[in-house]
């Protein structure tokens, strides 16, 4: 038994450096589709080139990590050991990064370990679907922060309800003795209605006696980096 376990422990792969050369060229190559993929999917704020070449780094890294390892164990546990460590807390801007960080590492086991069909139709799978659907982008909600005199109370939340149909949603009400603050939900289809004619809704919130600022603001889930 220890004889056989020796042998184990002491496997190594033997690779040759045209093995090597094949193995980190088709993962070099593979990360240059998931660098595209990243690129034509992210756009605006939310495109980080830094990060669109780490993914690269990290897929040659990682197949360079298991052709090191092949099938010898003691490399193997002590690799786990050795990344155990490493804490990482880099932002992630948008949730679609993890699954590229996921795709990178898997593209980087697979061309590793010479298993080049999965990675390669896994990698088309993969593009494809994020070609399809990977430009889908959440809906950016907008509110509406009024502030005025507080006599305008009833005044101010008419004028709202009824220019956007009923449809502005009430999120928050400050007041003080004096002075009154709404903001209020909208969600795309109901700003448009801001643009149908006649005064928008700033104008007509205006024309009150008594206003300090009417503010329209973007929020979206994008994390500043």
């Amino acid at each position: 038994m220890t004889g056989a376990l020796r042998d184990i422990v002491n496997q190594s792969g033997s690779l040759t450096v045209q093995d090597i050369a094949i193995r980190v060229a088709i993962a070099s190559v593979l990360s240059m589709v998931i660098y595209v993929s990243y690129w034509y999917t992210h756009t605006g704020t939310s495109y980080s080139g830094k990060f669109n070449v780490s993914l690269v780094t990290i897929t040659i890294l990682t197949c360079t990590v298991m052709t090191v390892i092949g099938n010898n164990i003691a490399l193997s546990l002590g690799m786990a050991g050795a990344l155990s460590i490493v804490r990482f807390r880099t932002a992630i801007k948008d949730s679609r990064d993890t699954a590229y960080i996921f795709w990178s590492v898997i593209v980087g086991l697979c061309s590793g370990v010479a298993d080049f069909w999965t990675a390669v139709i896994g990698s088309a799978a993969v593009f494809v679907v994020l070609l399809i659907m990977g430009k889908v982008r959440n809906e950016n909600r907008i509110l509406l922060i009024i502030k005025g005199s507080r006599s305008l109370e009833k005044d101010i939340e008419g004028t709202v309800f009824t220019f956007f149909n009923r449809k502005a949603l009430l999120r928050v009400k400050n007041t003080t003795t004096t002075s009154l603050e709404l903001i209020y939900e909208l969600d795309r289809h109901t700003y448009n209605l801001a643009y149908k004619g006649g005064k928008s809704i700033t104008q007509l919130l205006y024309d009150k006696e008594g206003m300090e600022y009417v503010n329209i603001v973007t929020q979206n889930d994008e994390i500043s980096g």
